[in-house]
C-alpha cells in the first residue's frame, strides 16, 4: 500500500471517529434541549390548554370531621375513597404473580415466575410508583381526579373451576353508584382480563370520551443497558390492522388519532401490552422519555381515550398480556402482536421473511431435541450451510477458474497498466472467450447475504436464548466478555469478547485463503478484505454472543468446504484444459457485451480526443 492510500485510511478513520462521537454528543443535547423547549411551551400556553392540576389524596386514616367536610367539597362524590389503610391481594398461576392494592385498585406488582433478571433476582415487569393504570375523572372544581391515588373497597379473590382468578375493586360515588375494576387471571397464561364498568355515573361522568392514563416504567433486567435502551418501544396497531413502533430513545411524544386496537410497551425480552377487546381505544397521546438514571431503561405515559356513551350500566373490556416477547406465544393470540420482535426493518425488512419462515421453525424444531443451545446452533448453522451448499460450490469453482486466469490477467494488466479501458476491454474478452463468468464469485456471496442479516435479527431478539450458558460465555443473549477493561476504548468497548476476536481471526483467514481472486496490483482491493473484518471487530464485540459465535462456526465451515473441495473436488488441470478448448471455440457476443463493448470503446476514443487536444 502506498503513502497516499496509508494517509486516505487514516483520514477517513479520523472521520469516522469524529462522527460517531459528534453524533452521540448532538443526540444528546437535541433530547435535553427537546425537554427544556415542552416546559417552556407549557408555561406559555394559556391556563385553559395548561395541564390541569390532579388533585393529590392524603394517604391517612385519621381524617377530622373537618378534613371530611374538605374533601366532599374539593372531591364531591368521590371524597369516601380520599383516605384509607393500603391492603393487597394476589392472583398467581405458574406464569405470572400479580399483586393488587386497594390503593387505585391496580396491579402493584408484575412479577413473571419463570425468569429472573441478570443479576439472578426475581423479574418484576411491573414495580414502583411510577407505575399506574387509572381513570382520570374531571371534578366539579375544574381539577382531574386520577383514580390511582384513591382507595378502592376490594372484594375476595375468587378461583374459578377453570383455573382461573379474579378480583374486583370498586369506587363509590354514592348509592349504587360506582366505578368498577374487575381482574381475571386465566389459568397457565399471561394474559388477564381487565374490565372497567361503569354503574349509573351517568350523571357522574360526562358523556363522551374518558381518559385511561396508563403510565408504566421499564427497569434494567438485562446485562447491557444500552442494548435495552435500544429495544425500549412502544408498538400499537390501529383498528384497519396497521402497525407502527417508535423508540423511546428518539421520541419524547406521539399523538395516535386514530382508533387503536392494541398498544404495547416493548422491553427487550418482554412487553405489556393493553389490548381493546370489544369498542377500540378513541386515541391516544404517547409521552416517552429516557431519564438519567442507571437502573431505569425508560418511561411511557399514555392517555388513552375511551368511548364512554353515557349509559347506566356501560363496560369497557380490556385483555392485558404481561410477560415475553415469545414469538409463537404472541402469533397464537392472532392479533400481530409477534411484529413486536424485530425480525428484520429498513432496507432488509424482507429477511423477516426468512427467520419466520425458515429460521425459527427450524431453531424451535432443534430446540425439542435439545436444551443445549450452543449445540442447537451448531446444527443451525450447519442446515443453513447445507441449503447454501449449491451456490457455495459455483462459488469456488468460479474461484478456481479465475486463480487458473490469473497469469493470463496479470499479463494483460502489465500489458495495459497506463490504459485501463483497454484493460477492461480486453479482460471482458479473455472471459468470454474461456467461458467465465467474472460475477460467478459474487453472486453467491449476495444470495446468502439475507441469511446472514436475518441471523443478524433473530439471534439478539430471541428470548430462548436468555441467560442461556454455552463455554466461556454466560448469557447468549449478550456479548461474551472474557476481560473487562474497566474504562471504554473508543470504537472498540470496555471488554473483550472471544467470540468476536474468533470471528474476526476466521474471517482474516478467508480473506487470505481468497486473495488470488483480488487484485494484487490495487492497493485498495489488496487490503480491503483485510480491513473489512478488523473494522468489524468494535461493532460486533457488543452484540450477542450466540451471533458472533454463528458467525465464527460459519467461516471454521467455510474454510474447511473450501479447502476440501479446492483440495479433493475441483482439478485445476482440467478447468484450465476445459478454459483452453471454450478459447478456441467461436465467440458469441450477447447483446450486452456488445453494448458494454460499444460503450467501452467510445470512451476509450473519448480519452484520446482529449490527450491529442492537450
Amino acid at each position: 500500500m502506498d503513502r497516499n492510500s496509508v494517509i486516505g485510511f487514516v483520514l477517513l478513520g479520523a472521520l469516522l471517529i469524529g462522527y460517531i462521537f459528534w453524533n452521540q454528543q448532538s443526540t444528546e443535547k437535541a433530547r435535553l434541549e427537546k425537554a427544556r423547549q415542552d416546559s417552556i411551551a407549557n408555561l406559555n400556553k394559556p391556563k385553559d390548554q395548561q395541564a390541569k392540576p390532579v388533585a393529590t389524596l392524603p394517604d391517612s386514616t385519621g381524617a377530622t370531621p373537618g378534613d371530611s367536610a374538605r374533601f366532599s367539597a374539593e372531591y364531591g362524590p368521590f371524597a369516601a375513597g380520599a383516605t384509607g389503610t393500603e391492603a393487597t391481594a394476589i392472583l398467581e398461576n405458574k406464569l405470572v404473580k400479580i399483586t393488587f392494592s386497594n390503593k387505585g385498585g391496580e396491579p402493584s406488582l408484575i412479577q413473571l415466575n419463570e425468569f429472573k433478571s441478570s443479576d439472578g433476582k426475581p423479574l418484576f415487569l411491573q414495580q414502583g410508583s411510577f407505575n399506574r393504570t387509572g381513570l382520570k375523572i374531571p371534578l366539579p372544581n375544574n381539577q382531574t381526579l386520577n383514580t390511582s391515588d384513591v382507595y378502592f373497597t376490594p372484594g375476595q379473590v375468587e378461583k374459578h373451576p377453570d383455573g382461573s382468578q379474579s378480583i374486583s375493586y370498586r369506587l363509590n360515588a354514592g348509592a349504587n353508584q360506582y366505578i368498577e375494576y374487575r381482574y381475571m387471571l386465566k389459568n397457565d397464561s399471561y394474559l388477564v382480563d381487565y374490565t372497567i364498568n361503569l354503574v349509573n355515573m351517568q350523571n357522574v361522568l360526562p358523556k363522551g370520551n374518558l381518559s385511561l392514563q396508563w403510565n408504566s416504567q421499564a427497569n434494567l433486567q438485562e446485562h447491557d443497558m444500552k442494548q435495552e435502551r435500544l429495544n425500549n418501544q412502544v408498538h400499537y396497531r390501529f383498528e384497519d390492522k396497521e402497525h407502527d413502533y417508535f423508540t423511546l430513545q428518539n421520541k419524547s411524544e406521539q399523538k395516535l388519532s386514530q382508533p387503536i386496537e392494541w398498544i404495547s410497551f416493548k422491553q427487550q425480552f418482554f412487553n405489556i401490552t393493553l389490548i381493546a377487546k370489544k369498542d377500540k381505544f378513541v386515541s391516544a397521546e404517547v409521552h416517552s422519555k429516557v431519564p438519567e438514571s442507571a437502573n431505569i431503561v425508560g418511561q411511557q405515559m399514555t392517555t388513552l381515550a375511551i368511548p364512554y356513551n353515557g349509559a347506566a350500566t356501560y363496560s369497557f373490556p380490556v385483555e392485558v398480556y404481561y410477560g415475553p416477547n415469545k414469538y409463537k406465544t404472541l402469533k397464537a393470540m392472532d392479533l400481530d402482536l409477534q411484529k413486536i420482535i424485530p425480525l428484520g426493518s429498513g432496507i432488509f425488512a424482507f429477511v423477516k421473511y426468512v427467520n419466520i419462515w425458515i429460521i425459527i421453525p427450524v431453531f424451535d424444531f432443534l430446540s425439542g431435541m435439545t436444551t443445549n443451545y450452543g449445540l442447537i446452533i451448531l446444527l443451525l448453522t450447519i442446515f443453513i450451510r447445507l441449503i447454501i451448499a449449491p451456490f457455495t460450490y459455483q462459488s469456488y469453482v468460479s474461484s478456481a477458474k479465475m486463480k487458473v486466469l490469473k497469469p493470463e490477467l496479470d499479463e494483460l494488466r502489465a500489458k495495459y497498466k497506463d490504459d485501463q479501458q483497454a484493460f477492461g476491454m480486453e479482460q471482458m474478452k479473455l472471459f468470454r472467450s474461456a467461458g467465465v463468468n467474472p460475477l460467478g464469485g459474487c453472486l453467491p456471496a449476495l444470495l446468502q447475504l439475507p441469511i446472514l442479516v436475518a441471523m443478524y435479527s433473530f439471534f439478539p431478539s430471541s428470548i430462548e436464548l436468555r441467560q442461556e450458558s454455552f463455554l466461556w460465555a454466560n448469557d447468549l443473549s449478550t456479548y461474551d466478555s472474557i476481560y473487562n477493561f474497566g474504562f471504554t476504548i473508543p470504537l472498540y468497548g470496555d471488554h473483550i469478547s472471544l467470540f468476536t476476536i474468533l470471528m474476526t481471526i476466521t474471517s482474516l483467514i478467508l480473506a487470505f485463503y481468497n486473495r488470488g481472486m483480488t487484485d494484487q496490483s490495487n492497493p485498495v482491493m489488496k487490503y480491503m478484505p483485510y480491513v473489512f473484518p478488523v473494522m468489524l471487530l468494535g461493532i460486533f464485540n457488543s452484540m450477542a454472543a450466540a451471533l458472533t459465535y454463528y458467525y465464527f462456526l460459519s467461516n471454521v465451515i467455510s474454510i474447511a468446504l473450501q479447502w476440501v473441495i479446492q483440495t479433493f473436488i475441483i482439478n485445476h488441470d482440467k478447468i484450465h484444459a476445459k478454459i483452453q478448448a471454450n478459447k478456441a471455440k467461436p465467440v458469441t457476443k450477447s447483446k450486452w457485451a456488445e453494448k458494454l463493448e460499444e460503450m467501452q470503446k467510445r470512451q476509450q476514443d473519448a480519452q484520446k480526443q482529449q490527450s491529442k487536444k492537450k
